[in-house]
């Protein structure tokens, strides 16, 4: 069984309800998923998961939140090679560099990106995006 972290930083709640949707579709799927703010986790412990759900919203000038994420994912990145691993977030501005840029980084350091573009969601995720969310945790359960 695919043991899957999903973690999460989201001030609006928007991509916590992502976070959400993406476990439960692991879990649909058969993986053994954990939910977890990036506050509750270290680089090192999630290193240790067999797959890693990354969920976090652009920021100021499509960022990634910069005081607790992004530190985060900075100390992680190097322990990602060979890793599948599925970015998502929610956004209210821009075109998404955010995430276009975070998927470079992920794939630079070595991760095999379960749905190559991530998961980007416009504002608060309708049904059809919790849908997504939901796909996308059973597809990293099934990669």
């Amino acid at each position: 069984m695919n043991k899957i972290a999903v973690i999460f930083w989201s001030q609006t709640g928007n991509t916590e309800q992502m976070a959400q949707a993406v476990a439960a579709g692991a879990k649909e799927a058969g993986a053994e998923a954990v939910l977890l703010h990036v506050s509750e986790i270290g680089a090192d412990e999630a290193a240790g998961y067999d797959r890693l759900a990354l969920g976090c919203p652009a920021m100021g000038a499509e960022v990634l939140e910069e005081t607790e994420f992004e530190p985060f994912f900075t100390a992680l990145a190097p322990k990602l090679g060979g890793k599948r691993v599925a970015l998502f977030g929610s956004y209210g501005w821009g075109d998404g560099q955010w995430m276009r840029d975070w998927v470079q980084r992920a794939d630079e350091a070595g991760a095999y990106i379960v749905h190559d573009a991530g998961l980007m969601v416009h504002e608060t995720p309708d049904d059809a995006g919790l849908a997504d969310c939901r796909a996308l945790g059973a597809a990293l359960a099934k990669a």
